[in-house]
């Protein structure tokens, strides 16, 4: 999925649950920067389309983000829902499933 997002939707709320993981704000809009594999959240999109997506920070760690996408006028902003770093064991498991991301 290709993503061409004029910015991003933070509030107390949003920045608040991503923030307790210790990611900061300038860390998870720099992950949308790089290549990412983004999949969507089925489970968790009855009110609105939700998606998922692992990246790596500028040292290489791993990051798990699920995110939607919001409408402001013409503008299309990503609104991060959470944001935490990953689990050595769940980056074992996502890099075997998938070897060439």
């Amino acid at each position: 999925m290709t993503l061409q997002a004029n910015g991003f939707d933070w509030n107390r709320g949003n920045r608040a649950k991503c923030e307790k993981h210790g990611l900061s704000i300038v860390t998870i809009e720099s992950l949308f920067t790089h290549a990412l594999a983004i999949l969507p959240d089925a489970v968790h999109s009855q009110r609105e389309r939700r998606f998922r997506t692992i990246g790596r920070t500028d040292k290489g760690r791993g990051v798990f983000i699920i995110f939607t996408l919001r409408r402001e006028g013409d503008e299309l902003l990503i609104r991060p829902i959470s944001a935490r770093y990953m689990h050595k064991k769940e980056i074992e498991a996502y890099e075997k499933e998938n070897p060439g991301l």
